[in-house]
């Protein structure tokens, strides 16, 4: 198989499943890892996929990579990031979780907690939580979306105005070079945005693969957060931001 060929064909293996690893596609293709590397390296300096650690992805502003996709992307970093996020929160908290995978980690990590009072807009994590006799966990009403879990929509919002809590926990699908929090859902971004002003400290949780990011809804700036968790030392621009406005950034 000529390299054009296998390139199309991992083109088209990405855009089927939403994300395909380098493991799956040495195997598929019964070639090395470092040429399987050199091919989505070929892919992404054409706009074609997004690089992520251990694999590739769709590039899309409009559509978000499908959730089991989400869900082994960038897994460790997630994981320490969820480890060292809940270094942060005291027992007998309470607290915000929103939708999205790495708010997933976050969960498990917090199951060392004790006596915690969570409200969340992700199903996911509400399943997580509930193994702890000790904790109350609320779920906000409003529509469930089937293709993750999330909970959305004016009766989430509603819900949610009726809590004030200690700390709100912020995941997000893109951070762009002036700040902007970018997210591919009107609606699950208004709910983040409810918990965000009800929250009495903010605390985002982002990978090194959110940074430069597209996506179409606007949430908010990263100046609205109080600490920001990451793998990687941010963009120059954001490093201004935060510094600017005195958040915490936390690198693991």
């Amino acid at each position: 198989m000529t390299q054009q060929r296998r390139q199309e064909q991992i083109l088209e293996r990405i855009e089927q499943q939403g994300f395909a690893s380098i493991d799956e596609l040495v195997d598929h293709f019964q070639v090395t890892p470092q040429t399987i590397r050199r091919d989505l390296n070929h892919l992404a300096r054409h706009k074609k996929i997004r690089r992520h650690h251990g694999g590739a992805g769709i590039e899309s502003s409009t559509v978000n990579t499908a959730y089991q996709a989400r869900k082994v992307m960038n897994q460790e970093a997630k994981d320490k990031l969820a480890a060292e996020l809940v270094k942060m929160i005291p027992d007998g908290s309470s607290l915000f979780i929103n939708i999205g995978t790495t708010t997933e980690a976050i969960a498990q990590a917090l199951l060392h907690h004790k006596n915690l009072q969570v409200v969340t807009n992700n199903i996911h994590v509400a399943a997580i939580l509930s193994a702890k006799e000790d904790f109350s966990v609320i779920i906000a009403g409003g529509e469930v979306r089937h293709r993750d879990g999330g909970i959305v929509g004016e009766a989430t919002r509603d819900f949610i105005n009726h809590f004030q809590m200690d700390f709100g926990i912020i995941g997000i699908s893109g951070i762009d070079e002036d700040g902007s929090l970018l997210d591919f859902d009107y609606s699950e971004v208004r709910v983040a945005q409810t918990i965000i002003e009800n929250s009495r400290q903010v605390l985002l949780a982002a990978d090194h693969s959110k940074f430069g990011r597209n996506a179409t809804v606007r949430l908010g700036n990263i100046s609205q957060m109080d600490h920001v968790f990451t793998d990687t030392s941010p963009p120059d621009g954001i490093n201004e931001i935060l510094q600017a406005n005195e958040i915490q950034l936390h690198l693991i």
